[in-house]
Order: C-alpha cells, then sequence, then structure tokens
C-alpha cells in the first residue's frame, strides 16, 4: 500500500513510478550495425508470430475408437458402375441378415450404355483412377492434409458421350442410393433378373445358359454414408476387364462407422476396407459358383471418432512470449559481440577513425553571448548603482 504526504497529488507520483526504468539517451550508443540488427529482429519475431499463431490454430487430429451403439441407425450405400452387359440380361438385388423384403432398400435406376469408351472419357477416368491410386499408396504421408485441408477421394465423373455408335448398347450403367439395415448384408449383379420371394429372391439366370455372361465392370462410385473429407473409397476408380465369360468377381468389405468433428465439417459418415477375389467358374473344372459381381459387407463392432484438439491457450502464450524474449536475447547478444569485434578491428586498422568518432560522440561546450544575456529584474535596484 503506497502512502505519500507531499504536495503533489497521489495520481501524479504514480505516473513518476516506473517498474521499468530506461537508460538516459546520453548514454546510448547508436549505430548502423544496432539499427540493422533491429530491423532484423522485428522482422524474425513477426515471422515467429505468424507461425506459432498459425500452428495453435492449425490443431492436433485425434483418432479415438470406442463401441458402436447405434445400431438403429440405416446405413446408406452409394452405388455407380457400369456392367459389360445390356441392363436386360442382368439384375441387381440385396439381401441382409435380418431377410427383410428387398423393395424397402430403393432401387437403382438402369441406363443402356456402351462399355467401350470414348477417348475423353478414357482419359477422365484414367486421371481419376491414378489419382485415387495414389491417395491410396501415399496415404500414410498425406493424410493430415486431407482431413486438416478438405480434401476427398476424386469421384469419377465421366463426360457425356458426344457420338452415339451405330451398334445397339452392349452394357449397363447401374446407379443410386440404397437405405440399409445396419447390418451385415450382400449386394450382387448377377445374371437375369429377379424374382421376389416372401423371404428371398431367385434371379432367373437358367433362362440365359446360352447367352455370353460378360462381367466386366468399371465402378466410378461405391461408398457408405454421406461423402466426408480425408476419407479414400477404396473401390472407386476400380476397373476390372475380362475375356472369360463366366466369372465371380468378390469383394469382401469391412464397414467402419466414423463420426467426424473438424474445422471444415461435422458429420456421421463410414468408411471401409476391401478384400477382391475373382476365378472363373467352370463346373467341369470344379470349380462352382455363380458368376457375378458380389459385395458382402459386414459392419464392424468399433466406431471411429475423428476430432480436433488444440493447446491450451495459457502455453501457448507462455511459448510465444519465450520466443520472443529468446530473440531478443540472442539478437542482442549478437549485437553485442559485433560491435566488440568491429570496434578491436577498428582500433588496429584505423585508430584515426575510431578518434574521430569518439570526438564527434562528446557533448560540445555551449557559447554564450553576453549581449543577449537578460538582466536579473530580482536584484536590488541600489545594488547596481554601486
Amino acid at each position: 500500500m503506497l502512502r505519500y504526504r507531499g504536495k503533489k497529488k497521489v495520481l501524479d507520483k504514480v505516473k513518476e513510478l516506473d517498474a521499468f526504468p530506461k537508460v538516459p539517451e546520453e548514454y546510448v550508443d547508436s549505430t548502423p550495425v544496432g539499427g540493422t540488427f533491429s530491423v532484423i529482429t522485428f522482422f524474425i519475431i513477426l515471422w515467429l508470430i505468424y507461425s506459432e499463431v498459425t500452428y495453435y490454430l492449425d490443431s492436433n487430429l485425434v483418432f479415438k475408437f470406442m463401441p458402436d451403439t447405434d445400431m438403429d441407425e440405416k446405413l446408406r450405400i452409394n452405388i455407380d458402375l457400369t456392367v459389360a452387359m445390356p441392363c436386360s440380361n442382368i439384375g441387381a438385388d440385396i439381401l441382409d441378415s435380418t431377410s427383410q423384403s428387398v423393395f424397402g432398400f430403393g432401387e437403382l435406376q438402369e441406363e443402356d450404355t456402351w462399355f467401350e469408351l470414348t477417348q475423353d472419357q478414357q482419359d477422365a477416368f484414367e486421371a481419376v483412377k491414378y489419382l485415387n491410386s495414389y491417395l491410396r499408396e501415399e496415404y500414410h504421408s498425406i493424410w493430415q492434409l486431407l482431413w486438416k485441408k478438405g480434401h476427398g477421394s476424386v469421384r469419377a465423373t465421366i463426360p457425356p458421350r458426344k457420338n452415339k455408335p451405330n451398334r445397339r448398347p452392349d452394357a449397363c450403367r447401374l446407379h443410386g442410393v440404397l437405405t440399409l439395415n445396419k447390418v451385415s448384408g450382400n449386394f450382387h449383379i448377377t445374371a437375369g433378373k429377379s424374382l421376389h420371394l416372401p423371404r428371398g429372391h431367385i434371379h432367373l439366370n437358367m433362362l440365359f445358359d446360352d447367352t455370353p455372361q460378360n462381367f466386366s465392370h468399371r465402378i466410378h462410385r461405391l461408398s457408405f454414408g454421406n461423402p466426408a473429407n480425408g476419407i479414400i473409397y477404396p473401390l472407386e476408380g476400380d476397373e476390372k476387364v475380362t475375356k472369360e465369360e463366366s466369372m465371380l468377381y468378390q469383394y469382401i468389405v469391412e464397414v467402419v462407422p466414423t463420426d467426424v468433428d473438424t474445422t471444415f465439417e461435422s458429420t456421421k459418415t463410414y468408411q471401409y476396407s476391401v478384400k477382391e477375389l475373382e476365378r472363373p467358374i467352370s463346373h467341369s473344372k470344379g470349380s462352382h459358383g455363380v458368376p457375378g459381381i458380389f459385395f458382402k459387407y459386414d459392419m464392424a463392432a468399433l466406431k471411429v471418432k475423428v476430432y480436433q484438439e488444440r493447446e491450451n491457450i495459457l502455453t501457448f502464450t507462455l511459448r510465444l512470449f519465450a520466443v520472443i524474449g529468446g530473440i531478443y536475447i540472442i539478437i542482442s547478444f549478437i549485437n553485442t559481440i559485433v560491435l566488440t569485434v568491429r570496434t578491436a578491428i577498428l582500433k588496429k586498422t584505423a585508430p584515426n577513425v575510431l578518434s574521430q568518432r569518439h570526438m564527434y560522440d562528446k557533448p560540445r561546450p555551449v557559447q554564450i553571448n553576453p549581449l543577449l544575456v537578460t538582466p536579473d529584474l530580482s536584484v536590488p535596484v541600489d545594488l547596481i548603482k554601486q
């Protein structure tokens, strides 16, 4: 507690208090070297402040595993693929472990097309195929960029065909969205249209035994849930071309629920891993089965929660002040060393320059003209007469 009993006001006395006393100007030696280091220090501190603030706002990504208890949710599957057979010869259906009616899942739109792409379409598909392949291979080194900067997988967008071939369509494009139960299931495309029964369905493929079955296919889109940044869908941009007539393609998909809460988005989605298996069907050679394309998916028991975690504001402030103070001290130390070396060199090489510099730095005496001095009027007149 401050107590002051003088004539000055308390506020004026408080203003005179200075916890950081400054060096008088007559003791400060301004040099070009010191000014240069001051400018350099200012820009270094400014750059470090920008880097620290950017790092603080960037935050850290945290991936946390926890049990998936949201079993009442619906599973959305996005499908867009092309099969090298006319739409009238194939059928697409889906079954799950609950044995519910497939009519409640939705329908896929069928569009007759040609499997052979034009040059523009082939270039676009190859570009997306290469890009998604690169993202899958280099994911371990670019995953932070994908999650933080808002980049996701690139969908195989095929430009429309300008000139239609002068022949019947030989392929079928299946695309749409199906809403499924959140349980394991089997989405498949086989020969023949399906006949729905109370407890499932059957494909009338026995009517097409003599028809060539070419299950070459091109996957433009296959994902679960809403699209999210940072998630790479392995099957998008995939293409299988075969000359065998009866081929079985199996994709074993493990679906993992993922809750994303980042700067760019907050959503519930799914990511998946896949294993592929393909083999020709030949009953005469002992390779039994049903030709077609089968996507067997299963739900993981754990889900992944992705969120961003920032540093404590107090820790960030202390580190920022420590960086600024450290740079100031280091530059001051370097400045002292440079000035000392410079003075030592001048003493040996050019002592005259150093002596002239000190001469100009000394304060010059002030000359007073007696004719301009005003007499002191406070002196008595009698003393002046004497």
